[in-house]
Order: C-alpha cells, then sequence, then structure tokens
C-alpha cells in the first residue's frame, strides 16, 4: 500500500467511526497535480462535522501525517483538510449537495470507499 493509499484509507476509517455519510473516495491524480486523492463525507450538523474533522486529524496524525493547511473553523459547513497528496472535505448536507464536488471533480475515477475501509 503506497503512502497515499494509507492516508486515504485511515481518513475514511476515521470518518465511518464517527459515522460520516456517503464517503466518497475519488481518485485525481490523473487529472490534477493538486493531490492524488479527495476523500469527500457529509455530517447531519456542525457538531458531527467537527467530530469527523477532529476524528481524521487524530487518527493520521497518530500515524505521522500532519496536516499541510486546514481550511475552515469550528462552525463551518465546510472543512477542507490537505495533506498533500490526500485531500479530505467535510460538509454538512446541504452545503454538499450545493457545492457538488463529485459533479466538478468528474474526470477522476470514482473508488469504493468499502475498500479502504478493509
Amino acid at each position: 500500500m503506497s503512502r497515499e493509499q494509507e492516508m486515504t484509507s485511515l481518513a475514511c476509517k476515521a470518518l465511518d467511526e464517527k459515522k460520516g455519510q456517503d464517503i466518497k473516495v475519488i481518485d485525481i491524480h490523473e487529472v490534477s497535480v493538486i493531490a492524488d486523492y479527495f476523500v469527500i463525507a457529509s455530517g447531519s450538523n456542525q457538531n458531527q462535522v467537527q467530530a469527523l474533522v477532529d476524528n481524521v486529524e487524530e487518527k493520521l496524525g497518530r500515524a505521522g501525517f500532519e496536516p499541510k493547511q486546514i481550511e475552515g473553523s469550528k462552525n463551518s459547513s465546510w472543512v477542507l483538510m490537505d495533506y498533500g497528496d490526500l485531500i479530505v472535505h467535510v460538509f454538512d448536507e446541504e452545503n454538499r449537495l450545493f457545492y457538488d464536488l463529485e459533479r466538478i471533480w468528474r474526470d477522476g475515477k470514482v473508488l469504493d470507499a468499502k475498500e479502504f475501509l478493509e
């Protein structure tokens, strides 16, 4: 497993642990230089969005992966976590539908998030 895949797997597991909804993994390495993978998930409210973000940061941090940048605050409806080769997007449901990253990045390859949970 590559470093990028390990980070993606840890992020997916952290999101799943906190009941992240509709976890999607998009492989964008062939269509963009900004990252290899996007992981997108939703929380049902701001508290859950923050719990998801905190758990991803904790799990990746324990494995030695520190974010380059985190955009969004405690009360944000969209938090972007930049780990270099991996970018994690955590939305509330309304903003996920509004921004529709899956459509914007449709040239990327959608992977089965379940494969990253094993």
